[in-house]
């Protein structure tokens, strides 16, 4: 019998590098020019920062590219392009927001506030100081699944500092701060990210006892009662969050991430109907005992009934926006309350309209898409989970703050993803597009291929038979 060999030719991916590098030129152009064309329009001149804005933003994304061409060379190449712009727009419009305060003062007599845009950069490098940790570090996330219940602890004791005496500070209505060294800190930013680890490596662990079915009704396999545990601590730890807190938006995210993933790992979508029945009791009790909750949803309910208020002034902001906006440097985005923090979503709406509000979107869709096709290229669960969980963290966390911010469901006063003024969401949203990154770079790495067998090993076996 004569053996015909075969040459097998391996086809090595390519790590789509020069891609991403050139993503990120682009990136940076275009939050330069935002910044550029706000100084012109509001001063008639270029900003004397643009040279530290300029330098700042593109030598902190040329550091981030090369760390990922020294650990991570298959990640992603969309991920940090589309982090990076959402970066630099969002300096830029706190930035705007700045001059608009400013020139308010101004007029009245009073001195300018100090300006946040810098701070912002300050904190977008601390950021990236942090990604590259995560990228340098976590070699491989499946070493991840071995610290699940410590990652579950860690995110509970983030969640109950701001509750301690002479550490959480209650600030705009909500305990969900720390004040440390002289600096604000919100460890439920950081929390997000433990709690999707614990969770994670929880169902991989018990997922096949909870894909076990129950009772049928009209259809549905529900889950057995033995098994509703976990989903009832998760509730009661939303429910702990929320009055203690009075932090809606962070309940809603953590509760809707674990439910979200358990019908990931099971596929049973019983666990969407006890999930939501959960959640619509709990909703309906926090509107009727706690008076914070009931005053939000009034305000949806009514937003213009407040002088002033904080929905109705994004909402008018929007509406004086239009189709495609005042412009950048032409609204006044600094008359609405928090117009650089949790309403920036509708700053963007006012001078860019809602061209501009759908391109950004678009932005945070392609984040999310990405995360999910990591997902599922991912080879085992526990990434896959991870993966999911993070991609679905961006899509909570935008669907809750531009629906807030529109009017479609109660304002929350969730921080919106890599763009609102804030140091501790900046910071911990760029450890998740790491993370995100690191699973990717697992996922499309080639696989080592199998030793190859000479022709006479094959002959050999061939005549045993």
């Amino acid at each position: 019998m004569s053996i015909a060999s075969t040459s097998v030719i391996q086809i090595i991916p390519r790590t789509r590098r020069g891609v991403e590098l050139m993503l990120l030129i682009l990136a940076v152009g275009v939050s330069v020019a935002a910044y550029v064309n706000i100084g012109l329009t509001v001063q008639d001149a270029v900003p004397a920062s643009t040279g530290y804005y300029a330098a700042g933003i593109g030598l902190l994304a040329l550091i981030a590219h090369l760390a990922l061409r020294y650990r991570a060379p298959y990640a992603d190449p969309v991920l940090l392009p589309c982090a990076v712009l959402l970066n630099g727009l969002g300096v830029a419009m706190i930035h705007r927001i700045d001059l608009g305060i400013a020139a308010d003062r101004l007029a009245r007599g009073l001195d300018p506030k100090a300006a946040a845009a810098p701070q912002q950069i300050t904190w977008t490098a601390v950021g990236v100081v942090l990604f590259l940790v995560v990228v340098l570090v976590i070699r491989d996330h499946r070493r991840l699944q071995a610290l699940t219940y410590t990652a579950g602890l860690a995110g509970l004791v983030l969640l109950v500092l701001p509750l301690i005496p002479g550490l959480g500070v209650n600030l705009n209505g909500a305990r969900i701060w720390i004040h440390l060294a002289g600096m604000s800190f919100q460890p439920g930013e950081f929390a997000k990210l433990c709690l999707v680890v614990f969770f994670a490596g929880y169902l991989v662990v018990k997922r096949d006892v909870l894909t076990l079915a129950g009772h049928r009704f009209l259809g549905l396999d529900l889950p057995r009662a033995r098994d509703l545990g976990p989903i009832g601590i998760a509730w009661v730890v939303s429910l702990g969050v929320l009055v203690f807190e009075n932090d809606l938006g962070s309940s809603l995210l953590f509760f809707g991430l674990f439910l979200f993933l358990l019908y990931v790992a099971t596929e049973r979508a019983g666990w969407l109907i006890i999930g939501g029945l959960l959640f619509a009791g709990g909703a309906f009790f926090a509107y009727t005992a706690f008076g914070h909750v009931h005053e939000r949803i009034t305000d949806w309910l009514d937003p213009f009934s407040i002088d002033g208020g904080q929905i109705a002034g994004g909402l008018l902001g929007q509406a004086w926006g239009g189709i495609l906006g005042r412009g950048l440097g032409q609204g006044h985005p600094e008359w609405t309350l928090y117009g650089n923090s949790d309403m920036i979503i509708s700053s963007f709406a006012e001078e860019l309209g809602l061209t501009g509000l759908i391109a950004i979107l678009l932005i945070y869709t392609l984040i999310i898409e990405r995360g999910l096709r990591t997902a599922l290229g991912c080879r085992d669960i526990f990434g896959k989970l991870i993966a999911t969980g993070l991609a679905m963290s961006f899509a909570l966390q935008v669907f809750v703050i531009v629906g807030g911010v529109t009017g479609l469901i109660p304002l929350t006063g969730l921080a919106t993803p890599f763009m609102a003024l804030g140091g501790t969401s900046l910071v911990a949203n760029w450890a998740i597009v790491a993370l995100l990154l690191r699973i990717s770079d697992q996922a499309r790495r080639p696989q080592t291929p199998a030793a190859p067998v000479s022709d006479e090993t094959i002959a050999m076996a061939v005549q045993k038979q």
